[in-house]
């Protein structure tokens, strides 16, 4: 558990890093390697320390149906991956919101509109 060193000086505060952030944010794409998506992966830890990413779909569902409720979990997710996932995990009161990312927003939109915390 984390702790606090507490005193007049705010630069002595000693605090576990993982605990500062509130959400975590994970990351499930097939194509995680190529250049853009790494590029996108430098500017998101910029924002946020945790940051969790997948290849795979069940490895990712798994990592998402072990956390606690009490954790918040922000995906991201391809289109195609989406909606394969979604409707599994969209209940999921650790979930928090869904962001899917696509070349092809129309045909995505037709399977995501049924999920309220699914967002482009």
């Amino acid at each position: 558990m984390a702790t606090a060193v507490l005193s007049n000086d705010d630069s002595d505060t000693n605090i576990d890093d993982n605990h500062l952030e509130i959400f975590c944010l994970i990351w499930l794409d097939m194509n995680m390697n190529v250049k853009d998506t790494r590029n996108s992966e430098q500017k998101l830890r910029s924002i946020i320390n945790r940051l969790k990413k997948f290849q795979d779909i069940k490895q990712c569902q798994q990592y998402i149906e072990k956390r606690s409720q009490k954790d918040r979990l922000i995906l991201i997710i391809s289109g195609e991956m989406g909606q394969e996932m979604v409707a599994s995990i969209h209940k999921l009161r650790q979930v928090i919101s869904i962001y899917v990312y696509c070349m092809d927003k129309k045909r995505n939109e037709e399977w995501a509109c049924k999920f309220a915390k699914v967002r482009f």
